[in-house]
This record gives structure tokens, C-alpha cells and sequence, in this order.
């Protein structure tokens, strides 16, 4: 008897869903339900999976299954959700970049498969705790020319629209000519900087064009590109690594517009050389005409070994460079003169090739990096250094340059202490004047030490900027392994002004992979499944996806 009232109650639940009648085992109440609808759209956004999904008979079944009692919001409803929740997570990081002392940007345009052209920009501020943050502000439509002037304007709209204007320090970019000229001084109030990654990968190709390198690395690709475009030989080159119990990995492409990719391409070829080599001569494989074209010169194989260190050392730089959880701006210009003074200088055992490379990278890495500049210690590079204790000593540098950016730093902090104090004294009313001023007339003295040496002893050693910079110089330079945040952090009451502009200098980026990055993001977006996406929405998914 029990058995059968219990499956009265079961049929007794029915709902239609996706066109099928399911038999429900229990109620989805409306608190289920909603709980439901914000998981269907965080998965949207999340996984950067099309609207329509909620309109697929697989997604249908799938929900039948698990909630039979559930009713899937249409299409529509979902976009409106997924809406509403855009503009609710922008509101939430509006707040928090309102409280941020000074924030850095990256940008970079891409094209999507709609042939509509974007502008992406990130921004990168320190919170409350010394927390380094980062987020995605906009992914907006540049349907005008890529002018100099328009790039600005689109950026200068964005930081205005963002409510930071006046708090930008620099902006990072590449090195193409209309978005450095669109970061100049007359037309934006921040400083502009140079992706660190794009300067040294172009100053890594000069070298491969000045060296005769180039037709080496054409004819590894030339290689690669068989391997992948073969079935029969990627078959074969698994049998060889088995047998000679090489690892089993899968040759690399290199491209020139991805950093690092030769150094890449140029180690697995020489892990896998026997292998590679071993398919070339099997005639069951490859034919003599193809491997006569295909095999590599001894010189080439050489040259790929000799120059290995070089690169793994450039990657390794590039890698550090391209840190986004981590301070990487201040590190600029001890890399770079570590490369031209240690890495890149010559060394008796190096081939023709190899140290015309160096040579030639060394060269090209100085003069895009303007290190004989005059005012050298006047770029944000330099003064996120001297901001950062593991390098504030600037060994790198020569003396007179070395003192010129201390003097240049006192300077800055001079400037943040009048501003701060011209700040609170016009804000500051005249009862808060009274009672922060000097001691009454005839009040006792709290300490001896406050009778010989005055009451205000000790405020006037907190208001010297002189001071502060001179302890903070003469201070022992933090480890390299440690994270100068975290520094900060313990040591922000001993050097206030200081620590103003550490947060205002550190949170720069070293490189533009922030905005880079969503391209991955904007690829799952503008598919060719989703090319009727607008512009708004396309920035409203990147928005909530990266925001995440």
C-alpha cells in the first residue's frame, strides 16, 4: 500500500519540458529554481559558451534529467540576466578602483573573424592590503582609422568613463608607431611604456637578419611544418622515440609574432635530432627527393646548439617580464643592462654566428631602451626601481646617473607631501586646525623628554620627505626572491610618501599580455557560431569572463 501511494505522488508531478512531458520526482521551488538560473548563466560566462545554449535539445535533456522540475528561461531572459549581472560587476569594480591610489593600463587592438576591429584596455592597481589587482575595463568597437589621434581619444573616453582620470601612471603598449604616438604627452596625461616582451622580441629578430640566422630558422620550420602536415611521418617519429626511448614530444612551430617560439622550435629539434633523423633516412617513410630537401646542414644542427643558451637565457627574461600576479616593471632596466653587460657581451667560445648575434641584440636592446638617454632616471621603468627595495640601489647604473635618480626621487616625494598636505589643508576645517596645533599655552609637558626636546619632537621628523628618502636609500636592499609587495606592506608606516608612490609605480605592468591575453577570450567569443554578436556584447562577455 505504501509502495503505491508513493508512486501516486510521483505521477502526480507533471512538466513539459523542452516539448517532452517528464515525470517529476520532486518540486523545483522558486529558490531551487533561481539558484538554477544564476548557475546556467555563470557557466555562460565562465565558459564563454553561446546564449542559445539554453535553446539546445542536448542542454534540454541534460536539465530534464537532473531537475525534471525545472523550467529553462528562454533565450531572451538568460541575456537579460546576463546583463544585468554585467552592469552589477562593473559597478562592484568602479567602487573598488574609486579607492585605489594610482592605477597602470595595457591596450592592444585585434581584428575578430567578423572583420570588426576592437580595442581592448586592463587596468592594474594595488588595494587597501598591497594586493596587486587586475581586471578587463572594456573591449569596445574601433571602427575609425587607427590614428593616432583617435586611438587617444578612445583611451582618454575610457579612463573618463572608468572615473580615473588623473590617477592613470602609464599606459603599456607595443611598439607600433599610431599607439605610441597616441600615448605622447600632448595628447594624454599619463606616461607611456613600452612592452618590455615586443622591444626585446624585435631587438631577438634583428639579430637573427644580422647574424644569417633567418635561413636557418626557415629551414627548421620547413621541417616542423612536414612533420605536421604528415600523418605517415608523425606516425613514424612516435615508433623512433619509443625505440630510442626519447621523450614523446611533438615537434614545435615557431612564429614570429610569438615571443620565444625559435628558442622553442630550435631546443625540441635537438632533443628529437636522432629521431627526426631516423624518419628522413627511412624510405618507407620519406622519399630522397623530400628529405634531400627536408634534412638539415651539420652547420645548422650546430648552430642551434650553440646558440641555445642565448635564447633560453632571452626567454627566461621575457617569461619574468610577463608576470601579472607579480611586480614586473621595476625589473626593467636591471634585466636589461644585466643582458648588454653579462649575457650578451662576448665570450671567447662562441662561433662567428653566435656572437654576431649577441652583438647585434645587444645593440638593438640599447638603443630601444634609450639607456644612454639623459634623463634616463626619468621613466617609469627607472622610477618603479628605485621604488622597489630589492634594487632601489641602482648598482646597474653609473654613479653620476645612480645620483641623479636618487635626486630625482627625493623630488617626487617632495611633491606627493606638498600635495598631500595642500590636500588636507583645504579640507581640513578651522576647529581640526585647533585642535591638531601646538600645545596650550602653560599645559604641562606628558614626559621630561617632552619638556627638553619639545612636544612636537617628533611629528617634524615624521613630516621630513629628506629623511624618509635618506632611510629608505641607506636601508639594506631587500632579497631578489622576495616580493617587494610584501615589503611594502610591513615597512608602509616607516616610509609613507614613499609607499604612496610605490603603489602608484609598481602596479605598471612590465608587458602588454594583460590585454593580449583576452584575445584567447575574444577567439571563444567572436567564433564562427556567434559572428552576429554586437560589439556590446562581445564586451559584455570578455567584461564578465576576465572579471570573474
Amino acid at each position: 500500500m505504501k509502495r503505491a501511494k508513493r508512486s501516486a505522488v510521483w505521477d502526480h508531478f507533471n512538466i513539459v519540458n523542452g516539448g517532452k512531458e517528464v515525470k517529476c520526482s520532486r518540486v523545483c521551488d522558486e529558490r531551487r529554481a533561481e539558484g538554477i538560473t544564476e548557475k546556467i548563466c555563470s557557466m555562460i560566462e565562465r565558459d564563454l559558451m553561446p546564449i542559445n545554449t539554453v535553446d539546445g535539445a542536448g542542454f534540454q535533456d541534460l536539465i530534464a534529467f537532473i531537475e525534471p522540475g525545472y523550467k529553462i528561461p528562454s533565450r531572451p531572459s538568460v541575456t537579460s540576466r546576463v546583463e544585468a549581472r554585467f552592469e552589477k560587476k562593473k559597478s562592484e569594480l568602479k567602487t573598488k578602483l574609486a579607492t585605489a591610489t594610482g592605477v597602470a593600463l595595457t591596450t592592444d587592438c585585434w581584428t575578430a573573424l567578423t572583420t570588426e576591429s576592437y580595442i581592448t584596455v586592463t587596468c592594474h592597481y594595488f588595494n587597501a592590503k598591497w594586493e596587486l589587482k587586475s581586471a578587463v575595463l572594456t573591449t569596445t568597437s574601433m571602427s575609425d582609422r587607427h590614428t593616432a589621434d583617435n586611438l587617444a581619444e578612445k583611451l582618454n573616453d575610457i579612463v573618463e568613463t572608468w572615473g580615473l582620470s588623473g590617477r592613470v601612471t602609464a599606459c603599456v603598449h607595443d611598439n607600433a608607431r599610431n599607439i605610441v604616438l597616441a600615448n605622447n604627452p600632448t595628447r594624454v596625461s599619463w606616461k607611456s611604456v613600452a612592452c618590455y616582451a615586443h622591444t626585446l622580441n624585435l631587438a631577438v629578430n634583428d639579430g637573427f637578419a644580422a647574424a644569417g640566422i633567418s635561413r636557418a630558422i626557415v629551414a627548421a620550420g620547413r621541417l616542423v611544418k612536414h612533420f605536421h602536415h604528415s600523418t605517415i611521418a608523425t606516425k613514424a617519429l612516435e615508433e623512433k622515440q619509443e625505440q630510442m626511448s626519447l621523450p614523446p614530444h611533438r615537434l614545435i612551430q615557431s612564429c614570429k609574432t610569438r615571443w620565444n617560439s625559435v628558442c622553442d622550435m630550435f631546443d625540441r629539434l635537438v632533443e628529437q635530432r636522432w629521431a627526426v633523423s631516423a624518419v628522413l633516412s627511412d624510405r618507407s617513410v620519406t622519399k630522397l627527393a623530400d628529405a634531400r630537401t627536408l634534412e638539415l646542414r651539420d652547420d645548422y644542427w650546430q648552430l642551434m646548439e650553440d646558440i641555445a643558451p642565448v635564447l633560453g637565457t632571452l626567454k627566461c627574461a621575457t617569461t619574468v617580464m610577463s608576470a601579472e600576479s607579480e611586480v614586473s616593471i621595476s625589473n626593467t632596466y636591471p634585466i636589461t643592462f644585466s643582458l648588454i653587460n653579462k649575457h650578451l657581451g662576448a665570450s671567447d667560445e662562441d662561433s662567428h654566428k653566435v656572437a654576431d648575434f649577441k652583438e647585434k641584440v645587444r645593440d638593438c636592446l640599447g638603443e630601444r631602451m634609450k639607456i644612454k638617454s639623459d634623463d634616463l632616471y626619468l621613466s617609469t621603468p627607472m622610477v618603479a626601481t628605485m621604488l622597489d627595495p630589492r634594487h632601489k640601489h641602482l648598482g646597474f647604473l653609473p654613479p653620476a646617473t645612480r645620483r641623479s635618480a636618487h635626486s630625482t626621487l627625493l623630488q617626487m616625494a617632495t611633491a606627493e607631501r606638498d600635495s598631500v598636505t595642500a590636500t588636507g589643508a583645504a579640507t581640513a576645517g578651522d576647529d581640526t586646525v585647533q585642535t591638531a596645533g601646538p600645545r596650550r599655552h602653560g599645559a604641562k609637558p606628558t614626559s621630561a623628554m617632552s619638556l627638553l626636546l619639545g612636544e612636537t619632537y617628533s611629528d617634524a621628523r615624521k613630516g621630513d620627505v629628506e629623511s624618509e628618502v635618506d632611510m629608505y636609500l641607506k636601508d639594506a636592499p631587500a632579497p631578489l626572491e622576495s616580493n617587494p609587495t610584501c615589503w611594502w606592506k610591513v615597512n608602509e608606516g616607516r616610509f609613507p610618501t614613499l609607499a604612496t608612490l610605490a603603489k602608484r609605480y609598481l602596479c605598471t605592468p612590465g608587458t602588454s599580455v594583460p590585454s593580449e591575453r583576452v584575445f584567447s577570450a575574444a577567439g571563444l567569443t567572436v567564433n564562427r557560431l556567434r559572428t552576429r554578436l554586437t560589439p556590446e556584447h562581445v564586451n559584455m562577455l570578455i567584461f564578465l569572463n576576465k572579471n570573474i
